[in-house]
């Protein structure tokens, strides 16, 4: 029997509010006066946490919601907001009877947004709805649409990622080189840091060369040589590249000889 909750007079019910963040590491907090458990993970004590109130409509559009609370370091600090740690993290809220454990989620979604302010923080929420007002339909492009190493390309991720620790850092111009690795085949790549202060983060490597890896995410200070990580090669998404490189034209996921809208405005000329 589902519970209901608010069904009396005086009812033993608080808010919870869990965090599933990108680089793995779950987040729970509580409005109750002491931590409680549920599904495994310990929800933290924070009264000042205070959810916005929730509204679930029968529509398609998104039920936006909002969360505020205070910066803490055992908890949500500024430098992890500040790495990136929460962007795209998913969330859920909902009702805990501390007396019993029942529990009830009210809202699910994903942080849109997070801002640090005066101490504290505000977290911009977008429900799980916001996934059907996106267009599913792909568009024609010269170019290949399929992620690198997706279900759409076929490729075995395990094949083009290596393991390397960081042999030499420029931070003027956010650049990191790699022993053992041949840098001019990870431009366009994905690094994710398995050492160091960034431990658990992806970040995109926006170009290669043999002065190293320019990352699209800020390097730490604390970032240090023999921090460790896992490189996945680049894909420029041509056509030319899928086939000589790799030898997966039979995949692409792109139209690179479909002709243009210009091909309407051409009219003979004559000679």
């Amino acid at each position: 029997m589902t519970r209901v909750f608010f069904d009396r007079a005086l009812d033993t019910v608080a808010n919870f509010w869990r965090i599933s963040r990108r680089d793995g590491v779950t987040l729970g907090f509580t409005t109750h006066d002491r931590d409680l458990w549920l599904d495994g993970v310990l929800h933290r004590a924070a009264p000042g946490m205070v959810p916005s109130s929730i509204r679930r409509t029968a529509g398609f559009g998104d039920d936006g919601a909002e969360v505020e609370g205070a910066l803490s370091h055992g908890a949500i600090s500024a430098l992890d907001l500040a790495r990136g740690r929460y962007d795209g993290a998913h969330i859920a809220i909902g009702a805990l009877d501390w007396e019993s454990g029942e529990a009830a989620v009210l809202y699910r979604g994903r942080i849109a947004g997070m801002v640090e302010d005066d101490g504290g923080f505000t977290a911009q929420l977008q429900s799980a709805k916001a996934d059907l007002e996106r267009d599913p339909i792909p568009r024609t492009s010269p170019g290949c649409r399929a992620r690198f190493c997706d279900r759409g390309c076929t490729l075995s991720a395990l094949r083009f990622t290596r393991r390397a620790a960081v042999s030499a850092i420029d931070r003027e111009t956010n650049r990191v080189s790699f022993a053992g690795i041949e840098p001019g085949l990870f431009a366009q790549g994905e690094l994710r840091w398995l050492d160091g202060p960034l431990t658990g983060l992806r970040a995109t490597i926006l170009s290669a060369d043999a002065m190293g890896l320019v990352l699209d995410r800020p390097l730490d200070d604390a970032s240090a040589i023999g921090d460790r990580a896992s490189l996945r090669e680049g894909c420029d998404h041509t056509v030319a590249t899928c086939s000589t490189r790799f030898g997966n034209a039979a995949n692409f996921q792109g139209e690179p000889f479909l002709p243009g809208n210009d091909l309407l405005a051409q009219y003979p000329m004559p000679r």
